[in-house]
């Protein structure tokens, strides 16, 4: 599938009905979904099992089953959130599993994870969990973070290692009533990282 057929399917999934700010639950635009998606999938990336950690309502977790994902496990805190994500997966037509669990208390084995963890903006930190998850439970990880983080993941993710990563922009649309615009360009960086 190319990335504008996905990014047109995934403009389909329906966001948050009351985004938590403390969770920073901000919509994956469909735009940088497909596009790290496709990115994983040219890699060979997206064959088996798909873990989508912080998956909120489900972009990148639908995207990585529409691109041919064997299993994609999404998991979220967020129970409401994970209600939007189920419907918008029966929409697009998907069989994707939705799991409510704390970052910390993820299981399993996954062979690649997708995520767009918070990106700290109201608790300094709030990513770390969402790597230490990932590097224990998948042997590659795509994820989205603040420009200017690079310095940090190298150091953070000990013996694994950054493959490739570059810079893009995410369209963030006004969520919380603080935001001054309707969409605000924010530069992120994509991730690729392997253990």
């Amino acid at each position: 599938m190319k990335q504008r057929k996905l990014e047109m399917l995934l403009e389909q999934v329906e966001g948050f009905d009351r985004p938590n700010v403390n969770l920073e639950q901000y919509a994956t635009p469909a735009l940088l979904a497909a596009e790290i998606l496709h990115f994983a999938y040219m890699q060979g990336d997206l064959e088996g099992t798909v873990f989508d950690l912080g998956c909120g309502t489900g972009m990148l977790a639908i995207g990585a089953k529409l691109l041919g994902a064997e299993r994609v496990v999404g998991y979220d805190v967020d129970r409401k959130a994970l209600e939007v994500a189920g419907r918008n997966a029966e929409k697009l037509g998907v069989d994707v599993e939705f799991i409510q669990s704390d970052i910390r208390d993820i299981e399993g084995h996954a062979d690649t994870v997708v995520m767009n963890p918070p990106f700290g903006a109201q608790a300094k930190g709030n990513d770390r969990p969402f790597l230490l998850s990932a590097l224990k439970t998948s042997d590659v990880v795509y994820s989205i973070h603040n420009c200017g983080s690079h310095g940090f993941i190298s150091k953070f993710i000990g013996d694994a290692r950054i493959t490739d990563w570059y810079t893009t922009a995410f369209p963030m649309k006004r969520t919380f009533k603080f935001h001054k615009k309707e969409v605000e360009m924010i530069k992120v960086e994509i991730y690729r990282i392997v253990r």
